[in-house]
């Protein structure tokens, strides 16, 4: 008898969108319930738009539990959508019906986006990738982040208010800063 093979996960620190080799990645701690992550997220589509292959995005759980009671399970949720290659669609459609995270919505949202696993209500369920949410809180919490939504800019805290001018000047000058990086290099 064969000893049950567990599969590996895939966490959401491997799960990007935008160019591969961008010179910039853009860091999120968020929340599936949170207001303001909602609305900063319309302005993070529009940085990837205005930065076309200069940016990769990347958005990491912070569920603030105490406030949110669905934040964790549409977190797993949005794990389990990127086990299938699914992670933005079900990003975009959390964040479109923050305020119906139930279990059961959680299902039906992953099957509209193309999610086939019979066992992801299972999943949620028993907190297959709770683990990994909790994963995402511990580094958030250990890098200083105490609310969200919380940015990073190439692994530096943005401390601004995340507006799209701010940010878009925060990308700005990352991309200045990689620029020098290799010219001072090449005169060595």
């Amino acid at each position: 008898m064969k000893a049950k093979e567990i599969p590996e996960i895939i966490p959401t620190k491997e799960v990007f969108v935008g160019d591969p080799k961008a010179t910039v990645t853009l860091m999120e701690y968020g929340d599936y319930e949170s207001e303001a992550c909602a609305k900063v997220n319309e302005v993070v589509e529009k940085l990837l738009k205005q930065f076309d292959g200069k940016l990769r995005f990347n958005f990491r759980h912070f569920p603030l539990t105490r406030i949110h009671q669905h934040a964790m399970k549409a977190a797993e949720a949005s794990l389990g959508a990127a086990q299938e290659g699914k992670f933005w669609e079900m990003h975009t459609m959390l964040f479109a019906h923050r305020r119906r995270l139930g279990a059961i919505s959680l299902r039906e949202y992953a099957k509209d986006c193309g999610v086939v696993n019979k066992k992801f209500l299972d999943n949620l369920v028993n907190s297959t990738y709770g683990w990994q949410v909790k994963s995402d809180l511990l580094e958030g919490l250990d890098r200083g982040v105490r609310d969200v939504p919380a940015f990073f800019i190439n692994d530096v805290l943005f401390t601004g208010k995340p507006t799209f001018e701010n940010l878009r000047k925060g990308i700005e000058e990352a991309i200045k800063q990689k620029k020098k990086k290799p010219s001072a290099k090449a005169r060595a």
